[in-house]
């Protein structure tokens, strides 16, 4: 099953984007369902429909949904957030904004990507296409199941062990609410089926994203930054939309050619920064592109012969060789800056940070017992080599 995201800068067209891939996918006769997971959902006015939290067909072959956090936080989340809810109300603070704070940091964009694996798991469709919300806030949803999974992975055994103890005895002296164990049981339930089977669905060789840009240097470079981040966890890239470009004709006029010269020189900034990524372009309209007639033109000029679902461009994965006496661990890790990227090993971890985002990758048996020797940026690569340590010192 292809799942395709399609994010950006917040008005660079990636709803549109999305739209228009999804529509001319179906009309291919590709199963596609696009879905929202922007908060501030506007799939809805593009497609000119009225969606809801549930899938519904919109045209033959395309179906549509505006994901609806609150609806997934009560399918995913259920006694994790009534107890919640449960401590706020015991403090005094009014129910309805007990059920507000009860949505805990990362709740909705952790939720909406169990949606988006709920559904996709469902084989009822053989594309999904996301409208992510803009990119910091679909970087957070990406990222968010390894995060989250290494620290539920680290906390949970600690505090069920201690809850199991203590609880019994502090609601005999306390009224407090008080988790019992099925709220750790949901929540064992949540990192060890659900997290883990949504991180191998983002990593996995049928899912991409695709980052959509405008000729303008802040967009341009904030995209660079997630290219990079998304790299760092592993979560492939496969094309670049470069939106509004102005058509070769206003080039004629004095007014558009300076202008028409910047986007030019902006393209090439694009290609040269994303390669080998394909760069997918699309004209100025002289109106807004909603509505399916109009959706499914804009698609076919964005994709031309490429089909909309295919993978356009395979992205390379982290390896780990040897090298004489040497191991190495290769990291694709395009546009990082080496002054502003930190290494170490901890423990059978390795630990890369960007200014932004830190990952803690698993090493393979034969590498945890090794140090850290060397890193170094090769290229558009995090080369990582290790050695045996010396005798007397433990690998570190």
């Amino acid at each position: 099953m292809r799942l395709v995201l399609y994010t950006g800068k917040g008005g660079v067209g990636k709803t549109t984007t999305a739209a228009a891939s999804a529509v001319s996918s179906a009309k291919r006769g590709c199963r596609t369902l696009v879905a929202s997971a922007d908060a501030a959902h506007s799939l809805g006015d593009v497609l000119e429909r009225r969606l809801g939290a549930e899938p519904q067909q919109i045209a033959p072959n395309l179906d549509a949904v505006e994901i609806d956090a609150r609806v997934e936080v009560a399918r995913h989340w259920g006694r994790i957030q009534d107890y919640a809810v449960a401590t706020f109300l015991y403090h005094g603070i009014e129910a309805v904004v007990a059920e507000e704070l009860a949505m805990l940091p990362g709740a909705e964009e952790l939720v909406t990507l169990l949606a988006v694996e709920r559904i996709a798991a469902s084989g009822a469709y053989e594309q999904v296409v996301i409208d992510c919300a803009p990119t910091d806030g679909a970087l957070r949803l990406i990222t968010l199941p390894e995060v989250v999974s290494g620290m539920l992975r680290i906390a949970l055994p600690v505090l069920e062990a201690v809850s199991g103890v203590a609880v019994p005895l502090a609601r005999r002296l306390i009224a407090v609410p008080l988790p019992d164990r099925d709220v750790f049981r949901e929540a064992e339930e949540l990192l060890t089926r659900r997290l883990a089977g949504l991180q191998r669905r983002l990593i996995d060789r049928e899912t991409s994203v695709r980052l959509v840009v405008t000729p303008e240097r802040m967009v341009i470079d904030e995209a660079r930054r997630a290219y990079t981040e998304l790299a760092l966890f592993e979560v492939p890239c496969d094309a670049v939309v470069l939106n509004r470009m102005l058509p070769p004709e206003a080039g004629e006029l004095d007014f558009f050619r300076d202008w028409r010269r910047v986007q030019a020189e902006r393209r090439s900034e694009v290609e040269e920064h994303f390669a080998p990524l394909p760069v997918l372009e699309a004209p100025l309209q002289d109106d807004e592109v909603t509505g399916l007639a109009r959706l499914a033109a804009h698609g076919e000029r964005l994709f031309g012969e490429r089909s909309p679902h295919a993978l356009l461009c395979e992205s390379p994965r982290v390896r780990f060789t040897r090298d004489g006496d040497a191991f190495v661990a290769s990291l694709p890790l395009p546009g990082a800056d080496a002054q502003h990227l930190d290494v170490a090993k901890l423990d059978e971890d390795l630990v890369v940070t960007t200014p932004s985002r830190r990952r803690r990758l698993r090493l393979p048996r034969r590498f945890a017992a090794l140090s850290l020797a060397e890193a170094r940026l090769v290229g558009p690569s995090l080369e990582v080599r290790f050695a045996r340590p010396a005798p007397g010192e433990e690998a570190r």
